[in-house]
């Protein structure tokens, strides 16, 4: 019964809706499934009223353009009141912009974000209900699994990859433009694990502006782009890297990250990756006075990210307590996923491209704003957004989802490496060069495989003992 109510407003009902996501390997936008969602109404304007004088943590990036991301530790942050953001977005300097009066709005940007709608409205529950990720087969899944997303032109989330599950992103006010690469991209994306967050992998490059004689790598990446358009819904798959900017002068996104049965395994190479990080970038140093806590690591109550940052790093003895947890973990559920492996191969795929239609239309591989230098052109891009693109708020439809296709060209299996510098001259290698090493995801990958089967032997080993004194 309830697909059938759900199928008189949206195209596709929560069974296929559910059934193409486990299917998808690829970047997709879901069209016209979320025209009677309330939250579509959820504008700037309408949130501020809602909140009110509730204080909201914005993080606030210079608009300098440089070849070198803009990481969460170099931002500014500051707390505020929505009405205060929307006063300032809107240029008015002689208004009551609370904090903001300190940064200039064309110097600056400013992005509320990861906001968790169950904290945001914990005194109003029943503003989880305008959220329907039920309608694409998650029921129950509502604005307590959401995050809401609030920001200023030109803001932007560093590129980075998300360790565990995939991402349903919906478009609320304004556009933002994506920039996916797949995760066999990786090493041209240059992984680095500082600064260091649980769950996110960031890459070393400005997709925007890479520089070319630092990653010179980069140039084989494929950038799959997309403009997301209010009520459209993009699904990020498991491990594609991303770089997210605001197009319009106010954005609104909501977001929830789906869990996965390979999660098991990731939560084990994360817990390995945390507590290599923490036993070197907590070890005395001169080269380890940097900032290596992201921000989201770090306790709300502290703002000193330095020497309170580290009252909050787990010490090893923890790390390791939660590794165990996590190889006893996996290790439990491998038998079950084997089961359900050969099950799965038993069934006849569908082919991917027969999931594509005017409500379900691919991220398709895209390099043509790329110069010849082979540095994408942002700004290029944006002004003809702005000239061919509907209205912000325009209803979307399925034409003007703007997807472009490109031959993929031919990727060697090994990066090269950056020019040698003279001798006498290469800088000494520091803590951060040996960790993006060590914790390279390839490297940890292998580690966590190791681990896991180290685990499997010592448990077949204890097993086949316990047998032998049964018998005798």
């Amino acid at each position: 019964m309830a697909d059938a109510a759900a199928a008189t407003t949206t195209p596709l009902s929560p069974t296929e809706a559910r059934r193409i996501l486990g299917i998808l390997r690829q970047p997709a936008v879901f069209v016209n499934m979320t025209a009677d969602w309330p939250v579509r109404t959820w504008s700037a304007d309408q949130l501020a009223a809602s909140l009110g004088d509730s204080l909201i943590r914005f993080r606030l990036g210079r608009k300098d353009e440089t070849n070198r991301p803009l990481f969460e530790t170099q931002c500014a942050y500051l707390e505020a009141n929505l009405a205060q953001f929307l006063r300032w977005t809107s240029g008015h300097s002689e208004a009551d912009v609370g904090s903001f009066a300190d940064y200039p709005f064309s110097e600056y940007w400013a992005y509320a974000d990861y906001k968790y709608i169950a904290h945001l409205f914990q005194e109003t529950p029943s503003k989880f209900k305008d959220v329907r990720w039920s309608d694409f087969g998650f029921e129950g899944r509502d604005g307590r699994a959401s995050t809401l997303w609030i920001g200023s032109q030109e803001a932007n989330t560093p590129c980075h990859l998300d360790s565990y599950g995939f991402n349903l992103v919906l478009q609320v006010q304004g556009r933002k433009r994506w920039h996916l690469f797949p995760p066999e991209d990786t090493t041209s994306m240059y992984p680095t694990r500082i600064p260091y967050e649980e769950s996110s992998v960031f890459s070393q490059v400005d997709v925007l502006r890479p520089d070319p004689d630092r990653f010179p790598a980069f140039s084989r990446a494929r950038p799959h782009r997309v403009t997301l358009l209010p009520g459209q819904v993009l699904y990020v798959p498991r491990h594609w890297w991303h770089y997210v900017e605001s197009l319009d002068p106010v954005t609104v996104s909501v977001n929830t990250w789906i869990e996965l049965d390979a999660d098991d395994e990731a939560r084990v190479c994360e817990a390995v990756t945390k507590t290599v990080v923490c036993a070197l970038k907590a070890a005395p140093s001169q080269d380890n006075d940097d900032t290596w806590l992201n921000p989201t690591e770090v306790a709300a109550s502290s703002r000193q990210k330095d020497e309170k940052a580290l009252d909050e790093v787990a010490t090893h003895k923890e790390n390791m307590q939660c590794l165990n947890l996590a190889v006893r973990a996996c290790t439990q559920q491998r038998t079950l996923k084997t089961k359900a492996l050969k099950r799965d191969l038993s069934e006849e795929p569908t082919p991917v491209s027969a999931l594509f239609g005017p409500h379900l239309i691919p991220v398709l591989c895209d390099p043509h704003d790329l110069g010849s230098d082979g540095i994408f052109s942002g700004k290029t891009q944006t002004k003809r957004a702005k000239l061919s693109e509907p209205p912000a708020d325009r209803p979307a439809s399925p034409d003007q989802v703007q997807v472009r296709q490109h031959a993929e060209g031919t990727r060697g299996d090994i990066a090269e490496q950056a020019p040698a510098q003279g001798a006498g001259h290469a800088a000494p290698i520091t803590t951060n060069d040996l960790l993006d090493c060590l914790v390279h995801p390839d490297v940890i990958t292998r580690v966590t495989q190791l681990l896991l089967e180290k685990r499997g032997r010592r448990r077949r080993g204890s097993t086949a003992t316990h047998h032998l004194s049964l018998g005798q």
